[in-house]
């Protein structure tokens, strides 16, 4: 009986006249494959990854047929052991000669396919890698160590994509079409994932992954990995309990949802706190938390819930802290309200370069809910509201820091004046490229002290000594 591959394959042409017969038949690409010399490699048949294709495409056929017609299933033990099950009866019919590697390998692109995420499903189960970009079916780029390189990961087509895309949407309600061709949602371990399809994505169906760690990271996780100091770990912690009003700022991908998830960490257990996001992204280990997520549009256009609307819901929730995951719009002026009528304590991220950018941030998204305010007035709220700005940045060599930690002090005329606590200050390279320096003080304690000896964190003058020949100038 020939096998699955041999009856996929194009009928071979006939030997021409006064030729011979080869004294063995050509081994197909499966055999091929098992006898190939290490020491020799033979060039791959051209048709073998496409009958790769067909024969995984078919045994997932096989292996579904008459399960759910919602195809949702859970890789829960029973599960698992049902779908090998099946696999072992499919492959069995299909008469295909691999050795046991290659089986093993067949059989997790099957269940891959079934239960898991398609061709990304060994990416994202690689605790190395941070990020997983798709662009299109042809092209899979990861970030790993802070670097990006594409892999040799494919999708069959534009339709494998898609169907990916569905799978991670679907569980969460959420929809992407011609009509709104982008989407934001995460996966069940919490990883953050955008995806967009044509037209507005040229080159085919995009999505981009930004996973988040299976092991929590702590404080002492970012201290080893040179992210912070002891010193500021620990002002950072007086000022969490001390209720100050936080944000962090940071460009894209600098790890401001991973520091914000540390010091959310630094809440008293006894603290209710509500936190509002687009996708729900925080890993609070917390015993009183109330998560709140946003809600894009139904296809009429109806329904949506704005993180405006949670703001503002949630000051009759009787939060202790609020913890909004990123400020990018008019819920900055909602905010900002309730940071200046008695919730101090909160903590939420948004995207600035530098902690005056951050400021002039703020400004612009307060102006975006569309109150007619004097840009005084928007100033004065947000420097009687923000307590501090810790500046995340993802330096050159990849790696991610604390560059700045920087008290807001106040007004003076017109403008927000601040001062860095912290600095990390860049003394050169080392052999392997990778940035050297120290976060320095800059020798000020800052102006809300007593707030924190209040809350029972006596700093030491030490931690904010200033080191010698360092030149910080108040900005």
């Amino acid at each position: 009986m020939p096998s699955l591959l041999d009856r996929m394959q194009p009928p071979k042409p006939p030997t021409p006249a006064g030729e011979s017969k080869p004294a063995e038949a050509e081994p197909t690409p499966s055999q091929a494959a098992s006898t190939k010399s290490v020491n020799e490699p033979t060039k791959p048949h051209p048709l073998a990854k496409e009958l790769r294709v067909k024969l995984r495409n078919w045994i997932v056929e096989q292996v579904t047929t008459g399960l759910s017609a919602s195809g949702e299933l859970k890789a829960d033990q029973a599960t698992m052991v049902m779908l090998h099950d099946r696999f072992v009866v499919a492959f069995k019919n299909a008469n295909v000669n691999l050795a046991p590697e290659h089986v093993d390998e067949l059989e997790h692109q099957v269940m891959n396919e079934i239960v898991g995420f398609g061709p990304i499903e060994p990416l994202l189960s690689d605790p190395t890698i941070t990020e997983v970009m798709v662009n299109g079916p042809k092209h899979v780029f990861i970030e790993q160590k802070g670097k990006v390189t594409e892999t040799d990961v494919e999708f069959d087509d534009d339709a494998h994509v898609f169907r990916i895309i569905d799978r991670i949407i679907r569980p969460l309600g959420r929809r992407v079409d011609r009509k709104w061709p982008m989407v934001d949602a995460r996966l069940p371990d919490g990883s953050r994932v955008n995806a967009i399809i044509p037209p507005s994505a040229i080159d085919g169906p995009t999505i981009t992954i930004r996973k988040f760690s299976k092991n929590k990271l702590t404080v002492l996780d970012l201290i080893k990995f040179g992210s912070l100091t002891p010193s500021m770990a620990e002002f950072l912690e007086a000022c969490v309990v001390g209720r100050l009003n936080i944000i962090v700022a940071g460009g894209t991908g600098s790890g401001k949802t991973t520091l914000l998830n540390v010091l959310s960490n630094y809440i008293p257990d006894d603290d209710r706190i509500v936190t509002i996001e687009d996708s729900a992204e925080l890993q609070l280990a917390k015993p009183h938390v109330v998560r709140l997520e946003a809600r894009p549009p139904d296809p009429d256009g109806t329904g949506r819930v704005m993180i405006r609307d949670l703001v503002i819901n949630s000051l009759r929730m009787r939060p202790e802290r609020i913890v909004i995951g990123e400020c990018r719009g008019a819920e900055a002026l909602d905010m900002l309200q309730a940071m200046n009528t008695g919730h101090d304590g909160s903590l939420t991220t948004l995207h600035a370069n530098t902690p005056r950018d951050a400021i002039s941030r703020l400004e612009t998204m307060c102006l975006m809910a569309g109150i007619d305010f004097p840009i005084k007035v928007i100033r004065e709220q947000i420097a009687s509201a923000i307590d501090l700005i810790v500046q995340q940045a993802r330096l050159r060599d990849g790696s991610r820091k604390i560059v700045q930690i920087t008290e807001v002090q106040g007004m003076e005329g017109d403008i927000v004046v601040m001062q860095d606590v912290f600095r990390f200050v860049e003394s050169g390279f080392d052999e392997n490229g990778r940035i050297l320096g120290q976060a320095q003080t800059t020798g000020i304690r800052p102006k809300f002290t007593p707030r924190l000896e209040a809350a029972g964190f006596f700093l030491p003058a030490e931690m904010f000594a200033k080191p010698p020949q360092t030149d910080f100038r108040r900005r």
